[in-house]
This record gives structure tokens, C-alpha cells and sequence, in this order.
């Protein structure tokens, strides 16, 4: 059995797929693994860009989310050890698939997330707690554990630890693990799919862990960021909520995120006017999320 396959799901992604692909090689010295590209129907170079790398498998798909491109990527590469599932604008430092793939010797861990950094270096944010209705209340940035869904602690990134999720940019799953859990969820479409999958992960008894050892660089934006996307977030995140818990508090998580998005406006933010028109008028959702017949997304 193959120790990996990456899966690597594209949508206009043609200003940074090259860089990543060209960063693998020294990620895992060695032998070039098996490298899948899923591309969700792109209509800029973005299919140019992956035919200069000639080992890459390419499947083309319409856009049914990232989620399907993941399974899409998985279903194509089923013996293999685990998988590593990439966003194009990664970046991979030297050493940091093996150091991903060093993790996999303990047999409780199932899900393993890297270090992140920016493009200028600094460090990004991206171990996750689970959200709960103080964490909805929008004071995350006073970094208080209760109340911020963000790990903020720098001295939470200088050692290997269990987190309850990571930022989805760059996750290794074990193949056992990927058996146990199943397909990601592509109602999502975008956002949420990592929040749920790391969630049933560790209800199926596997351990997320987060790793400084290993280090990518998100270049971001490599799929664009706009209303839609915001919408998306926003939406999905009350619904990953709504799912796992009673009408009354799903309710209340809807009402807080609302008041949230609300205090983004005021800040400034323009695209939590779209999220907002979203949650107060089902209608206005994403047609891709299929939720907009109730004002309680599920």
C-alpha cells in the first residue's frame, strides 16, 4: 500500500496551482506520490497550469463544492495510507509531508493539521474550537477560551496538540480513519465540511491533531473571497450548529450570529449585510447550500 495521495480541488485557481505542485517534491523527498488535481469546472489556465506538471491525475467535474471534489480525489486513490487534502494557494515547506506523515505512528491519531503562515510568515490562526453559543456571540477577539472558536494563544502553537478542528487548507487523513467517518459532507458546498468532519471524527473515537513540525504557507485567495463565499460561511456555520443540536438553542445560535454579523457592519464590513439578508430571508441563500426553505438552516 502507497503511503499518500493528495487530493488538491481547483476552482480558478490558475495564479497559485503552480506553486503548490512545484512545492511538493521537496515537501516529501523521495518518491512523487500520487497527486490528484479535482477541478470544479475552472474557467481560467488553471487546467494549463496542471498540464505542466505531467505526473498529476487530472478529474474534471462540475462545481458541487469542495466537499465532492474531496470525495471525488478520495474515490479515485482508495489504497493508499491516508490522504493529504490541499487548497491550491498552499505552499508546502521543505520536509512537511513526511513531517505530517510522521504523526500517523501513533494509531489513535486520525486527522493531522500543520502549521500555518501567512505570505509575509506570521502565524495564522488555525486550530479551531467547537462552536457553542458564547462562541456565537461575536467577542472572540477578546481571546477568553469561552468565547472565541479561534485558538489565539501563541504557546497553543508551539507544540503538537489535540484541537477539536483546524482551518481545512491543509488536513492529512488516515485512510482508516477516512473508512470510519465516510464521505464529507457536501450539503456544505463550502465552509463547514472540515468544522463536520473533524467533529465525526472524534465521535468515531480518532484524535485531531494539530502539528508544528510541519509548516505550509496560505497565499490566500486563490478561489476569490466575496459576498457569496461570506454567505456561505456564515450560513453554513449556523447550520453545522443547527444539526447537532435542539430547535431552541439551534434558534439561539441563529439569533447570536445575526447580532454578531450585525456588529461586523457597523465595523465595517460589507459582506455581513449579504450574511445577515441571508439568515432574516431563507429565499436569498445560495441555491448550492439547498437550504433556504426554513430561516433555521439544517
Amino acid at each position: 500500500m502507497a503511503d499518500l495521495a493528495i487530493v488538491i480541488v481547483t476552482y480558478n485557481s490558475g495564479d497559485s496551482i503552480g506553486r503548490l505542485l512545484s512545492s511538493i517534491g521537496p515537501a516529501y523527498p523521495g518518491e512523487v506520490p500520487q497527486v490528484i488535481v479535482v477541478d470544479n469546472g475552472s474557467t481560467d489556465d488553471t487546467l494549463m497550469r496542471v498540464a505542466e506538471f505531467p505526473w498529476v491525475e487530472t478529474i474534471m467535474c462540475a462545481n458541487n463544492g469542495y466537499a465532492a471534489g474531496i470525495n471525488r480525489g478520495v474515490e479515485r486513490s482508495p489504497q493508499v495510507r491516508a490522504h493529504l487534502i490541499l487548497n491550491p494557494d498552499l505552499e508546502l515547506k521543505p520536509g512537511a509531508i513526511t513531517a505530517l506523515l510522521a504523526e500517523l505512528d501513533d494509531p489513535h491519531v486520525g486527522v493531522v493539521a500543520p502549521m500555518v503562515v501567512g505570505a509575509d510568515g506570521e502565524l495564522e490562526r488555525s486550530q479551531r474550537r467547537e462552536p457553542t453559543l458564547l462562541r456565537a456571540v461575536g467577542l472572540g477577539f477578546t481571546g477568553v477560551p469561552a468565547l472565541s472558536e479561534y485558538v489565539q494563544e501563541a504557546a497553543a502553537y508551539a507544540h503538537a496538540r489535540t484541537v477539536d478542528w483546524a482551518l481545512g487548507a491543509a488536513l492529512l487523513v488516515r485512510r482508516a480513519c477516512s473508512i470510519d467517518v465516510g464521505p464529507w459532507d457536501e450539503s456544505y458546498f463550502l465552509y463547514s465540511e472540515e468544522t463536520d468532519y473533524c467533529a465525526r471524527a472524534r465521535a468515531a473515537g480518532w484524535t485531531v491533531l494539530f502539528t508544528p513540525t510541519a509548516t505550509v504557507v496560505h497565499n490566500g485567495g486563490g478561489s476569490g473571497r466575496n459576498d457569496l463565499t461570506h454567505v456561505m460561511q456564515i450560513v453554513n456555520r449556523v447550520r453545522y450548529y443547527a444539526r447537532a443540536h435542539s430547535r431552541p438553542a439551534a434558534a439561539a445560535y441563529w439569533a447570536l450570529t445575526v447580532l454578531s454579523e450585525a456588529t461586523w457592519v457597523a465595523r465595517g464590513h460589507s459582506q455581513s449585510k449579504a450574511s445577515i439578508r441571508a439568515l432574516v430571508r431563507p429565499g436569498s441563500r445560495p441555491d448550492q447550500l439547498g437550504c433556504s426553505r426554513h430561516v433555521i438552516p439544517r
